[in-house]
């Protein structure tokens, strides 16, 4: 089926832009964006997955305020050629722009029925850079196969809350997106319940995996590591980027330590610091200070209220809600991934960044015993 997208001249396949490589369910293709007002207590996430294997794409936006309530908005429809144009896509009253490749998006969420509406122009202030390539099997079967890249900058706009109109400064908003495509695990659509007919999948006695995004004014640091339950690093990715008036040049991080510490009700960072060594020979030296967690579970990365990114609900569905967050029991189900804004000092630098985490079952390093 012809799409707008096959007026491009960028075809990989001999076959039309709806279609991809492989026929596995868990193929995914998802932009996400989010930030927060380092001077107040808003944060935002938003984003858009794309399934063209379930004939699905979704979309949600997500605000968090004090810490303490997250306003959601959720939204699927069935994949379809009159929805969407050559860089702009739609599900419902949620649109996502390209408006300059590899430097200018815009997200919106219209008139709905959640009391939740938004209109982000983002605007690239550092490179886009790749993520290294994820490519994982178990027990001969492909797990995951995937390719990103990331990107931060200034974002303008504004959010609305039940009609309640919260302006963005562009000065005082830490902001950052990512793009990734191909064959997922875990949240987000990734894992598929696929019955009594397949073996069990493998369950490790322990996983820490963690990302840090950390911006300055000269530059944006960032890294993702997964260690074993004995802090055997078995992916890392690492990179330092130059903002882009300045050239936008990158240096390789070569490796990274951590000494963290963590909330009592949740295993998310309350602090601690990282150390990251770079292929020209310098340590850089980072201590975090939380500022405000947030939950992607909520929002569609995990089975909550009855819904999932990737979970088929008909031709065209939405929801919404308000989230409790201090209700620690009720965000248990979705507690795996872990988001969390952080003030980042560097030296006598002080920036701002993101540090995303998983944390499950045993680790040695930091004294767990199990799950």
């Amino acid at each position: 089926m012809l799409t707008p997208q096959d007026e491009l001249l960028c075809h990989q396949l001999p076959t039309t832009f709806d279609h991809v490589l492989q026929s596995d369910l868990r193929w995914t293709e998802r932009v996400v964006l989010y930030g927060f007002d380092t001077t107040g207590s808003v944060s935002v996430m938003t984003g858009m997955a794309r399934y063209p294997n379930r004939n699905l794409i979704d979309a949600y936006a997500m605000v968090t305020v004090a810490g303490e309530r997250a306003r959601v908005v959720r939204l699927s429809r069935e994949l379809s050629v009159q929805a969407d144009g050559v860089a702009d896509w739609r599900v419902g009253p949620y649109s996502y722009e390209i408006t300059e490749p590899l430097r200018k998006v815009r997200a919106g969420l219209g008139d709905n029925d959640h009391g939740v509406r938004l209109a982000l122009d983002f605007d690239g202030r550092f490179p886009a850079y790749e993520q290294e390539p994820a490519f994982f099997r178990s027990r001969g079967r492909v797990q995951e196969d995937a390719r990103r890249y990331y990107q931060n900058g200034r974002i303008s706009g504004w959010l609305e809350i039940d009609g309640g109109r919260i302006e963005i400064d562009p000065d005082t908003w830490w902001f950052g997106r990512d793009h990734s495509w191909g064959t997922r695990r875990g949240g987000g659509g990734g894992d598929l319940n696929e019955g009594d007919i397949l073996q069990p999948g493998e369950i490790p006695d322990g996983v820490l995996y963690f990302m840090g995004i950390f911006q300055f004014d000269d530059r944006l640091v960032h890294f993702a590591q997964r260690e074993t339950a004995d802090g055997d690093r078995w992916h890392f990715e690492g990179t330092v980027a130059a903002p882009l008036a300045q050239g936008g040049s990158t240096t390789r991080i070569v490796s990274v330590e951590h000494d963290l510490r963590f909330r009592d009700d949740f295993r998310i960072v309350s602090g601690g610091t990282f150390a990251a060594h770079t292929a020209d020979g310098r340590t850089l030296e980072f201590e975090i200070d939380p500022v405000s967690d947030f939950w992607p579970g909520l929002a569609g990365y995990d089975l909550y209220r009855g819904y999932a990114s990737g979970i088929w609900k008909g031709p065209s569905y939405s929801d919404g809600f308000t989230a409790d967050l201090t209700d620690v029991q009720g965000l248990r189900p979705v507690s795996m991934l872990s988001e969390t804004f952080c003030r980042v000092r560097h030296g006598d630098k002080v920036g701002h960044g993101l540090v995303e985490m998983v944390f499950m079952g045993r680790n040695a390093r930091y004294g767990y015993a199990g799950y």
